[in-house]
């Protein structure tokens, strides 16, 4: 990718100037993360966030390549070394329950040993909050209720009654953007569905596992156990084909378990007992397997980052380390510019980056989730293969397709 020579010599924000007053609607990773550095540059930022904390624990998530860099410039990098989950192996069965193959994770995943990073999700926001939480302000348990985009900034009510006018607003709220819908339009417009759907949840570890994952797989099907140490609890992870997304069990709890139910009611291995600590779990999370593509991320006074402008799914491995670029480059985007020159720059210098780490989602499937037999057996077979070879010295080329400009300092 070319380098971004665009944005390497930014000025510095001027001290004089009054502060412009931003908005960020999303305290997960990509709305800290952006707070943190538009705050460096000088703005007044505020992020509101819906629910009425910061979500602890949660799935582990990658870090890797240009976010590390990323990480490593916020001065958070020695936490999240702390927080490192060390996965040491990665073994397939097959429908029976019989091993296929275990291997060093990094094998399958393309990262490298000793430089990436894997975390808990919430460890990951905690650490993003904690650089920034002295700085902006933080509203919990509120949201927008209404935007209106005028000449001179934009006019935002809030769910719990304030009403305030900000120079510019970002969603930085998810795969399911409420700001996106306030900016573009339905959602339909911009999801891709990539075929499946999931459940993720907790569950205890009566299965002895420690530092691994363990997956089952028939075609179309596949549930996974996922220690992260030594815990008593497992990360328990069930994933189908589906024709469609069913979106009438989106905002159905109920509706989506007893899908779940349907669909591995036959299986064997230890699905059974999964099926049954999922009717009991409280933190299920469901939702399809999706992109979001969309020609612009600039809407007037608004921008998306993160999965909110480009959600390339957990099947490439990229969501969070996207987020966190996504965020740096749009923040060095608006150095100094106005917000029309500024989304476009951010727009000229990170498209690429997506469009390449989005397109790694073909990889993902086939490894993951076959849904043919024939599809399952060759993939079976590749995995023996590569159960004798060690892993890959070099990282997914699309993990550091880009190069991050230099941000002056401010404070």
């Amino acid at each position: 990718m070319t380098r971004t020579d665009l944005l390497t010599d930014v000025p510095t924000h001027s001290r004089t100037a009054p502060r412009r007053k931003v908005l960020i609607s999303g305290a997960s990773i990509a709305g800290p993360a952006l707070a943190y550095w538009l705050n460096r540059y000088g703005y007044a930022v505020t992020v509101v966030e819906k629910a009425g904390t910061l979500r602890d624990g949660g799935y582990p998530i990658d870090v890797r390549g240009t976010a590390l860099e990323v990480v490593r410039r916020m001065g958070i990098l020695p936490r999240l070394r702390e927080a490192h989950i060390d996965l040491r192996r990665l073994t397939f069965l097959d429908g029976d329950g019989g091993e296929v193959a275990s291997l060093d994770p990094h094998t399958v995943t393309g990262g490298v040993a000793g430089r990436d990073l894997e975390v808990r999700r919430g460890d990951l926001s905690a650490a993003l909050h904690a650089a920034v939480r002295d700085d902006v302000q933080f509203l919990f348990n509120d949201s927008i209720d209404t935007l209106d985009q005028s000449g001179h900034g934009v006019d935002v009510t809030f769910r719990g009654g304030g009403r305030r006018t900000f120079d510019m607003v970002f969603g930085a709220d998810g795969l399911h953007s409420r700001t996106r819908a306030f900016l573009f339009g339905p959602e339909e417009q911009f999801h891709r569905y990539l075929g499946y759907c999931f459940a993720v949840f907790t569950m205890r570890n009566t299965f002895g596992l420690s530092h691994e994952t363990v997956m089952w797989n028939t075609p179309g099907r596949a549930a996974a156990l996922y220690a992260v140490g030594d815990d008593d609890q497992v990360h328990a992870f069930l994933n189908f084909a589906h024709p469609k997304p069913p979106f009438d069990a989106f905002r159905n709890p109920e509706a989506q378990r007893d899908l779940v139910a349907a669909v591995f009611a036959d299986a064997g291995w230890e699905v059974p007992g999964m099926l049954a600590a999922l009717r009991d779990a409280d933190d299920v999370f469901f939702d399809a397997v999706s992109q979001i593509r969309m020609p612009r991320w600039s809407s007037g006074r608004g921008a998306l980052v993160g999965d909110a402008a480009y959600a390339p799914s957990f099947l490439t491995g990229q969501g969070s380390s996207l987020a966190l670029v996504g965020a740096y480059m749009l923040a060095a985007s608006l150095a100094d510019r106005d917000h029309a020159a500024g989304f476009a720059a951010y727009e000229h210098t990170t498209r690429e980056f997506v469009t390449v780490n989005q397109a790694k989602v073909g990889e993902g499937d086939a490894t993951l989730f076959p849904t043919t037999a024939r599809a399952l057996e060759q993939r079976n077979d590749m995995l023996r293969g590569l159960s004798t070879m060690p892993p890959s010295p070099e990282g997914q080329p699309a993990h550091s397709a880009l190069t991050l400009p230099e941000l002056e300092r401010t404070r």
